[in-house]
């Protein structure tokens, strides 16, 4: 991407100036990230990554940059940061020093919600270069977005999204059409295995491809970020050549929440990928806005989690991949969220009425066992537990989990998942402080500050999934070609659970309903009012009770692999998702089949 020189300056080497007198830094752009690390998951929401301070307890190293004082005087400081557990003062308090001459906490004022907070004057001299450091107080998850100076004494930064956003674009110099990344068949947005599998079988069928990712490693649930085994069977197909590119990458079965990120192969999917002729790997960046060219998607605009970098990435074809259906929902598909009513689905699993009901997000954690004693701070912004409840373990699995239509899984998923660090706090600090003959000498080493989500978006696609698909009573589709083995898995709140935290459930109880091994359709897997949106993954077209039998990850690989070997036949014959089923389903077939295609 080429800048002018100004602004390779003000991108690569922080902060963000536009002008003499004001400084905008981006947190999640400072030259030395120290302890803290870079948080994405709600761009959408809030507007832009950010650095976090997740110690476990234990205050991280300083992040810090630099800034060239040109012009001396005095700068109100403007620091934008969020209170993410205010009771009545929250936990991640954090301090601001810019050179010898300022100093201030923020971080714990028992106000909720992002917004920028006057910090008061700082007297700035000339220089070549002060530090602007941030420094963890607690250990327990401070955050700062962006810090701004400004001799503007009477100046305040906007707070609503829109005006925000454009504020922000125009210090950041950012254009509003970014540079291309190039020019590609296919597009895939999302690199968990659903994302992955479609972006190796696409390419190894000659089709040129960009895999965008919004963090640094691939896998999704199943990287060493979050940690999630790959479940579902893959031996089990009646279109055989399916599951291979997920037999690739399988790293093998480490569980859930296992101690040694190394288990959950991040390098050996990484490499896989960069080894495809014609596949493009873009790490770290998020896609958050889409170009139309009537209902098709002409490109999609991506922002780098760290530089803030804008690409653009035009295609013929798209594959919406990232879980929440984003892609989709930017360029007007029609999607569901929630529980059918069992009027509408006829499913004698669905509820009497549509609700918003939905399977929460989880954040595992891990302790290990030292040879000397440790201890964990009382916590009583967390949710507190008792002898009469607590979970008297020293790991999570699949149960810790939040959501359950209590929070919006989309909307509301930084306070999902800052309840979730609420409760595996506040269970911990039980323990070490009211079971030490038990966990004296465990230390909390590993808890996941990125979510592991489950459910939000459906695409909805020209054919819908249903329970009865899922338990064999409806008739085989013509186009079912993924095999799906994994039980009907709807969870809900733990009954034990739900009692002593009644409306704030954390943790998850379920009933397996088995199934025979079904097809799911490839009408499933493209969207019924856009012209050129493949989606593989969770956010596939079923209802909730069919989401929750599709939704596991090596199922989502083969619904991937099978959009590659669609988007194929779509460069091919220069034809639409659609078109493929319409016109080439007995090619596509043939191809899954491992059989040799001749035209009927």
């Amino acid at each position: 991407m080429r800048y002018p020189i100004c602004l390779l300056f003000l991108i690569w080497f922080s902060p963000y100036c536009s002008g003499q007198f004001e400084y905008f830094m981006e947190a999640e752009s400072f030259t030395n990230k120290g302890g803290w690390v870079i948080d994405q998951q709600f761009f959408d929401v809030m507007g832009s990554s950010y650095l976090l301070a997740h110690g476990l307890g234990d205050p991280v190293a300083p992040a810090s940059t630099t800034i060239h004082i040109k012009t001396p005087g005095s700068y109100r400081v403007w620091v934008r940061t969020k209170d993410w557990a205010p009771f009545p003062v929250g936990p991640g308090t954090f301090g601001v020093r810019i050179g010898p001459a300022y100093q201030k906490n923020f971080g714990s004022t028992g106000i909720p919600g992002w917004q920028w907070y006057d910090g008061g004057i700082a007297n700035l001299s000339p220089a070549d270069s002060i530090e602007v450091k941030l420094t963890d107080v607690t250990g327990f998850d401070g955050r700062s977005d962006a810090i701004y100076l400004t001799q503007n004494l009477d100046f305040t930064p906007p707070n609503d999204p829109e005006n925000l956003e454009i504020w922000r674009k125009n210090l950041l110099a950012l254009t509003d059409v970014p540079a291309d990344a190039g020019q590609f068949d296919l597009v895939v947005i999302g690199g968990g295995m659903a994302g992955t599998c479609a972006a190796i079988s696409a390419a190894r069928e000659g089709v040129s491809v960009a895999l965008v990712q919004n963090r640094p490693v691939l896998g999704g649930n199943n990287s060493s970020e979050i940690r999630v085994h790959l479940m579902g069977r893959i031996d089990k197909n009646d279109a055989p050549v399916l599951g291979r590119i997920v037999s690739e990458l399988d790293n093998g079965d480490p569980g859930n929440a296992n101690e040694d990120p190394k288990r959950y192969g991040d390098e050996r999917k990484e490499q896989i990928v960069r080894m495809q002729p014609n596949l493009s790997l873009f790490l770290n960046m998020h896609a958050y806005a889409v170009e139309m060219d009537g209902s098709s998607v002409r490109a999609v605009v991506a922002r780098h989690i760290e530089t803030n970098e804008e690409l653009r990435f035009p295609g013929k074809l798209f594959a919406d991949c990232t879980g929440d259906g984003t892609i989709g929902f930017l360029a007007g598909a029609d999607y569901r969220m929630g529980r059918e009513s069992k009027g509408e689905t006829g499913e004698s699993l669905a509820p009497d009425e549509a609700d918003n009901f939905t399977l929460g997000t989880s954040n595992l954690w891990h302790t290990s066992v030292l040879d000397s004693p440790s201890t964990f701070p009382q916590t009583p912004w967390a949710l507190q537990f008792s002898q009469s409840y607590h979970i008297d373990a020293g790991k999570a699995d699949w149960q810790w989990e939040t959501g359950f239509g209590n929070f919006n899984t989309i909307t509301q998923a930084e306070e999902i998942r800052d309840h979730n660090l609420r409760a595996i706090y506040g269970n911990w600090s039980y323990l070490k402080n009211h079971k030490p003959e038990k966990y004296r000498y465990h230390k909390l080493d590993w808890v996941a500050h990125i979510g592991g989500k489950r459910e939000s978006r459906r695409l909805m696609g020209d054919y819908i999934l249903n329970q009865y698909d899922c338990q064999g009573v409806n008739e085989k589709q013509p186009d079912g070609l993924v095999t799906a083995t994994w039980t009907i898995d709807l969870h809900f709140p733990d009954p034990e659970n739900k009692k002593h935290f009644e409306g704030e459930e954390f943790f998850a109880a379920t009933k397996h309903i088995r199934v025979a091994p079904y097809n799911i359709p490839y009408r499933c897997l493209y969207s019924r009012n856009l012209d050129n949106l493949f989606m593989a993954g969770r956010n596939i077209s079923t209802t909730h009770v069919a989401f929750g039998s599709t939704r596991v990850m090596k199922t989502c690989g083969m619904m991937g692999e099978l959009v590659g070997y669609a988007a194929g036949l779509a460069i091919k014959h220069n034809t639409t998702p659609r078109g493929v089923y319409e016109h080439h389903l007995n090619e596509l077939t043939s191809t899954v089949s491992g059989l040799v295609y001749s035209k009927p």
